[in-house]
């Protein structure tokens, strides 16, 4: 550790405390232990030394397992919003909850999986399957936690992708993800490096094999590119029960064990460091980087004892702690809001008008029969309350097949999605609680069947919504992009409504063809994981109240055949005891895939409607250094995040976006960059800014800083970011495939 810059303070009094410890006591900090508390991972304290020990709380979409919290909205729904100020307003917020329930460490923020396996259970938990966007928005989410002085566990370090065969069981290992060094960086690494630019203070190793090493022994990931490359000042985590030897573990970098106790170290530990197996000096390392990183977020000074807001059980009496801020009120609904994505809206369907009569349909409209904290491994307290819990059980503790059997949450709508990052919802309105009581002060009449998949359908409506969602959960990949119950019902209710809207709350990827194209579809929402504002931040769109500005954060194709990687890989063949996950589709995943092939998808990467229209114009390039003075390779130290000048601005960029419609609105304005290498895809995302413009005000101003790292590929030779010599496109637009305007700059 080289304790650079803001950390050599905590460094220093790391070591002076570490050098205190005996090593019995250095062996108890590397694993969890039980407590009296409810926190997944509880480290134990040194009580003659003055340290409280600390607590590991899930997740990245908010506190879970606990009550007075707030169900905030998950990563995908983040994702949606495009909305970097809004990130780090809900990163606040979060983070302050943490902290008043004693919660020390945020077993969040995910940006692994990235999204590579279309039909990944846990896809919803991470904030985008492009590398920037994710980046941008991971950076946001660990600097504003980190800001209330909860470390953040930045997950799941890497190539996480599916959930099938995530780990080893019944004779058969888990999966390996097999990447090239090139691809590692360029796609899977780049949103981790962000957040460890942006000071993460600790990264959790991944379940499955990377290159046929298990992540939480993978010297190459962790020794190589974490601590070395990228400069990773702060401690390695195992994901639960991600270890499976002792030895190699501690040299490959792995710096605590959880949930513990485990046979790999513990009193085993200790044997290794007398009998020279394990280096003092590595043990002496982890402790130094988990006590570091306590020290440099301040957590000695003020911080609530571990655990206070989080009782074992929540149905025996406890001390209320409540954690809930009324400022937050605003960023969850906006957070909310900005996250329901528009992709069709004819015959002016959207917003609605003063409408007299209302038909409401469909298994996602309304709350789960039940919302009770019931002790154990309960539907309450993994997001499960609106699907089979017990499918749930089996894929999450992997006593049944992983794979996904029952597509949707048929009891309920969903907030969240299933497992680990599962929300724990207290205060939570559902789309028919906001409906009803909008109805019930407009005078509007209120029809609804939320059971019948063939419900009989008044043809006099105004409009006619249709609630579906795509159900997603931890421990099992999705079954299907799509469902024919759901799709059976939207076009039954479209044969008889003849301004029908669809409402899909999806936890990943759903494609729409079945139905899309009926002539009485008139609009369809992708609502997301809202949080617990979900209700709310509909009605208000959908009564035009306020305007929709979410982008999609990925592709929806037209078939499933169009992605590079519908499904997870299984044990097969000669692979059948070590299966085996080869990706071979490099960094052409999404909508990259879909350019490289010139496929035309239903609804194209960063795609959103609203209710206006915008144009864009002026489009300025301007280079900030002399060409002559840039070297192929950065030479500047290693800080946090890799070395200093791959953040040096190389080529601003401005726009104009004008409103052109009648109505204000929020646009997305969105860069796109070609690299002129051979092998680069046509087009990546560098940058993206989204601006509120009034119908009536002058156009805004939007601006883009690309630096040397976003003009560079991965040099596998050199092992650093290659600047190359060429001429580089340039191209800003509403989305992926609407880019109005282009330019080019020579490096």
């Amino acid at each position: 550790m080289p304790g650079a810059g803001p950390w050599a303070d905590s460094l220093a009094k790391a070591r002076s405390f570490v050098a205190n410890m005996t090593l019995g006591e250095k062996v108890d900090i590397t694993a969890g232990t039980s407590s009296n508390t409810s926190c997944p991972g509880f480290v134990p304290a040194i009580p003659r030394l003055g340290f409280p020990g600390m607590c590991l709380g899930d997740a990245g979409q908010g506190l879970r397992g606990t009550d007075f919290v707030s169900s905030w909205p998950s990563g995908i729904h983040v994702g949606a919003s495009w909305n970097k100020a809004l990130t780090q307003r809900r990163g606040a917020g979060m983070g302050g909850e943490f902290r008043t329930k004693g919660v020390n460490v945020l077993l969040g923020p995910v940006i692994g999986p990235l999204g590579r396996v279309v039909l990944s259970g846990r896809n919803w938990e991470g904030f985008s399957v492009d590398p920037y966007l994710a980046g941008q928005l991971v950076s946001e989410t660990v600097s504003a936690v980190q800001g209330v002085g909860v470390i953040t566990s930045t997950k799941h370090f890497i190539g996480n992708e599916q959930e099938t065969h995530r780990n080893p069981g019944a004779d058969i290992e888990a999966v390996s993800s097999n990447i090239d060094d090139q691809t590692l960086h360029e796609l899977y690494l780049w949103p981790f490096q962000d957040a460890v630019r942006a000071g993460s203070g600790n990264i959790m190793c991944s379940y499955q094999r990377v290159n046929n090493s298990y992540g939480c022994a993978n010297s190459k990931l962790l020794n190589g590119i974490l601590k070395t490359e990228l400069g990773f000042e702060g401690w390695v985590v195992s994901d639960w029960g991600a270890q499976h030897a002792g030895i190699s573990t501690a040299l490959a970098g792995l710096d605590m064990m959880m949930p513990g106790p485990d046979r790999f170290w513990g009193p085993n530990l200790e044997t290794m460091i007398m009998n020279g197996s394990v280096p003092e000096a590595r043990l002496n390392d982890m402790v130094t980087r988990i006590i570091s990183t306590w020290y440099h977020f301040g957590q000695d000074n003020g911080f609530p004892r571990p655990g206070i807001g989080m009782p074992n059980d929540l149905t025996k009496a406890h001390q209320i702690v409540d954690a809930r801020n009324i400022s937050s009120r605003s960023t969850l609904f906006d957070g909310a809001l900005e996250g329901h994505v528009l992709v069709k809206n004819v015959r002016n369907a959207l917003p609605l008008n003063n409408p007299k009569m209302l038909s409401l349909f469909g298994y996602s409209a309304k709350n789960p029969d039940r919302n009770t904290p019931t002790a154990g491994f309960s539907p309450w307290l993994f997001g499960t309350e609106s699907f089979n819990h017990t499918e749930f059980m089996g894929g999450f503790f992997g006593t049944a097949n992983p794979d996904g059997t029952t597509p949707i949450a048929q009891y309920g709508t969903i907030y969240s999605g299933g497992g680990s990052g599962a929300t724990s919802q207290g205060t939570v309105v559902s789309p028919f609680d906001a409906l009803v009581e909008r109805s019930y002060d407009d005078g509007t009449a209120l029809f609804w069947d939320f059971t019948n998949g063939e419900p009989p359908v008044v043809p006099i409506s105004d409009a006619c919504l249709v609630f579906g969602n795509a159900y997603a959960t931890e421990g099992a990949d999705r079954r299907g992009a799509r469902d024919d119950y759901t799709d059976g019902l939207i076009k039954h209710v479209a044969d008889r409504c003849n301004n029908t809207v669809a409402v899909l709350h999806n936890a990943g990827i759903r494609l729409v063809d079945q139905f899309i194209d009926h002539p009485n579809v008139t609009a369809l929402i992708f609502a997301h994981l809202p949080g617990q504002a979900s209700g709310k931040a509909l009605v208000s769109l959908l009564h035009g109240d306020s305007y929709p500005s979410g982008k999609l954060p990925y592709t929806v194709a037209k078939n499933e055949s169009d992605y590079p990687v519908l499904g997870p890989d299984r044990a097969e063949g000669i692979h059948l005891r070590f299966p085996q996950s080869n990706f071979t589709e490099g960094v052409f995943v999404d909508y990259r895939h879909f350019d490289a092939k010139n496929i035309t998808p239903r609804y194209e990467f960063g795609f959103g409607l609203g209710y206006t229209t915008f144009e864009y114009d002026n489009l300025s390039i301007q280079k900030t250094t002399d060409n002559s003075k840039l070297a192929e390779f950065p030479a500047g130290g290693v800080v946090m995040g890799g070395q200093t000048d791959l953040w040096d601005v190389l080529v601003t960029v401005s726009a104009e976006v004008r409103n052109s419609g009648q109505r204000d609105g929020a646009e997305v304005a969105q860069l796109y960059l070609g690299i002129p290498v051979q092998g680069q895809p046509v087009r990546q995302l560098r940058g993206f800014e989204k601006v509120v413009v009034n119908a009536s005000a002058p156009a805004a101003t939007v601006r883009f800083e690309l630096t040397r790292r976003d003009l560079s590929v991965w040099d596998v030779v050199a092992q650093k970011w290659k600047l190359s010599r060429g001429e580089y496109k340039v191209e800003v637009g509403g989305s992926s495939r609407d880019l109005p305007l282009t330019g080019r700059v020579v490096i």
